[in-house]
């Protein structure tokens, strides 16, 4: 088993105790099972940019920004120290995005540490105790599909409520863990207030669920949880325990009525700000208009 050097330095400096098998090899990671001193986890090692097949497309990291300006300007700049507080940025993106959405109680592993270019996390295991399969291999019946659709669904809005896009979401990084189905590699994440992108990726990972559960429930290709969802996020109606419909145009009314409600309370608020000034310098209230 070919060990990387970042993961063996992790050994050396004693936050890892052994590698039990590799997991995984992917365009940007490879993800090892390891045992740490708090138990079993995922060690997931980012490979160097030379020796990476994935790249930082600019739909995904538009709007990133470190708020050290200096960094960020080097960054932009594409100069060597750039690209290395680029490759830096890259890797820390995927920890910080975690660190929001596990304290958002999105269904993803815990995180547990980054180091130099790994970072640790729960091992998500499936009913056996074994490392839990990829959605992509499991059949569904009708029912368990239309269920597990909702489910997942349900945490892509709870996502984005915590302004999360995850940007690259299909059954292929979602496994389907003993208690049901958790979603990982966030290194593509984007912000949804910062990245103009955002809705078209929001869509394209709520279309890609609804493909894969699709095959075995049908009619779910007819639901529209992906516009129904931004809709009311851009209207600040989507809430970690709003309950979507998938009817898009639904949605419409309801955000329209709601848009209506808050002219009117407005309007409320704008009137008694005005009397509260006329009563303070001694005017006496305005005439009441009726319809």
């Amino acid at each position: 088993m070919l060990i990387p050097d970042r993961l063996r330095s992790m050994i050396d400096d004693g936050f890892v105790r052994r590698i039990i098998r590799p997991l995984k090899s992917g365009k940007e990671a490879e993800v090892f099972v390891v045992e740490t001193e708090d138990g079993i986890c995922a060690a997931k090692v980012y490979k160097e940019a030379h020796r990476r097949n994935f790249r930082q497309r600019q739909d995904y990291v538009e709007g990133r920004r470190s708020g050290d300006t200096r960094r960020d300007r080097a960054i932009d700049s594409g100069s060597r120290f750039g690209q290395a507080q680029r490759e830096a940025a890259w890797q820390t993106a995927e920890s910080d995005t975690m660190r929001r959405l596990n304290a958002a109680g999105i269904r993803i592993p815990r995180l547990r540490q980054l180091g130099d270019g790994v970072l640790l996390m729960d091992l998500v295991t499936g009913a056996d105790g074994d490392p839990a399969p990829q959605l992509a291999t499991q059949h569904y019946q009708r029912d368990e599909a239309k269920h597990w659709h909702y489910q997942l669904v349900h945490e892509v809005s709870r996502m984005l409520c915590a302004g999360v896009v995850h940007g690259d979401l299909s059954e292929y990084n979602i496994l389907h863990a003993t208690n049901g189905p958790v979603i990982i590699d966030f290194p593509q994440a984007t912000d949804a207030a910062r990245n103009s992108n955002a809705k078209r990726l929001l869509l394209r990972d709520v279309n890609n669920l609804t493909r894969f559960f699709s095959r075995f429930a049908p009619e779910l290709r007819r639901s529209e949880y992906g516009q129904e969802m931004w809709l009311l996020h851009e209207q600040t109606a989507l809430k970690p325990d709003t309950r979507l419909t998938g009817r898009y145009t639904a949605a419409r009314g309801a955000v329209d009525a709601q848009i209506v409600l808050r002219e009117i309370e407005a309007a409320k608020r704008d009137a008694a700000k005005r009397a509260e000034i006329r009563a303070a310098r001694g005017l006496p209230p305005l005439p009441v208009r009726r319809p």
